[in-house]
């Protein structure tokens, strides 16, 4: 028995475990009910009185080091465990994909930057309105087709209630509650029922501009869409403005800028005219003053309105309107160095 306890101690100085399943299956080989080092227990009692002295103590030493051999490999395997669910502090830090505005956002921000700089102040509205502030405070006659379901989105059961054409209601809603001077820009989300193809869209975004004081040109608002043009699209901008007809204008005018891809010499963008069309404008009509209680003998005023995404496709060369709404990331990918 001696020889059997002598191997079995180099038996179990020897062991190693890959797993904490294997090192339980050890602690059964060894000292389960059946383990090699509970038989020689058994054993040890058959044995006669002089013997058992002299062997208990080894067997004991045998039990000692069987149990703490195999405490030692489940403890260790179970630090490695714990080891593996922490995070190395000491590997390199993975980068960080920056995102990017939006081309809408980054137009509109640098719009609203322009007109700031020469004292306009923003203002917002909401996007359900009434058709007071969106047609009959701005001078639109009842049969005016703008109002006709093929345009405008009305809400059902509620015929005065409709999404806002333009963003000309939040005009109205200042000039009610504010007397002259008045200097404001309004950006903002508008809706059309309008068929979606690669130059039109159901939604899209305006910027409109408002100034009321007292001796208010047309000179004052060709001076103003000047300066925005050179600021938007560069010093060699030239801008022109063709007559024509708004019901809350008198007089009213499209303005055309010179085109920024070819300078004027004439391409696709520009249908070889050298000239691009990016906004309405003109006096603000004094049927319009007085629906607001503005006295249009002492004050005069001039408005103007572009959509936001009229100056991004000019600004940034982009061919079809879809691409602001689809969010795919290829395309806004392209915007992620500009601010």
């Amino acid at each position: 028995m001696t020889e059997r306890i002598q191997e079995l101690i180099a038996e179990i100085e020897a062991l190693h475990a890959e797993s904490a399943e294997q090192a339980e299956q050890l602690r059964i080989a060894y000292l389960g009910k059946k383990g090699k080092v509970t038989i020689l227990f058994d054993d040890f009692r058959l044995l006669p009185g002089e013997q058992k002295r002299e062997l208990g103590q080894i067997l004991n030493k045998l039990k000692n080091l069987a149990t703490e051999k195999i405490a030692g490999l489940k403890n260790s395997l179970s630090q490695v465990a714990d080891n593996s669910d922490k995070p190395d502090l000491t590997l390199p830090g993975e980068s960080m994909r920056l995102g990017s505005r939006h081309p809408i956002s980054i137009t509109r921000n640098e719009i609203v930057a322009i007109f700031n700089r020469i004292g306009f102040v923003v203002t917002e509205g909401p996007e359900i309105e009434d058709d007071w502030h969106v047609f009959s405070a701005l001078n639109f006659p009842p049969e005016h087709p703008a109002r006709d379901m093929q345009d405008t989105f009305f809400i059902e059961k509620s015929p005065d209630i409709l999404l806002r054409t333009h963003t000309s209601s939040v005009q109205v809603r200042v000039m009610e509650k504010q007397q002259p001077p008045i200097r404001i820009i309004m950006p903002g989300r508008v809706f059309r029922n309008e068929a979606i193809s690669a130059r039109a869209h159901c939604i899209f975004h305006q910027v409109e501009g408002l100034y009321i004081a007292e001796n208010v040109s047309f000179a004052d608002l060709k001076q103003t869409l000047l300066f925005f043009a050179k600021e938007m699209f560069g010093e060699e901008t030239r801008i022109r403005l063709r007559p024509s007809f708004f019901p809350f204008t008198e007089p009213s005018a499209e303005m055309d800028i010179s085109c920024n891809l070819c300078g004027g010499k004439g391409c696709n963008m520009c249908k070889y005219s050298g000239w691009v069309e990016i906004m309405g404008c003109g006096m603000v009509d004094p049927n319009v003053l007085e629906s607001c209680n503005i006295d249009s003998k002492k004050y005069s005023g001039y408005a103007f309105g572009m959509g936001i995404e009229r100056i991004a496709i000019l600004k940034h060369k982009i061919k079809d309107i879809r691409l602001f709404f689809d969010n795919d990331i290829r395309f806004l990918k392209q915007f992620e160095a500009v601010l």
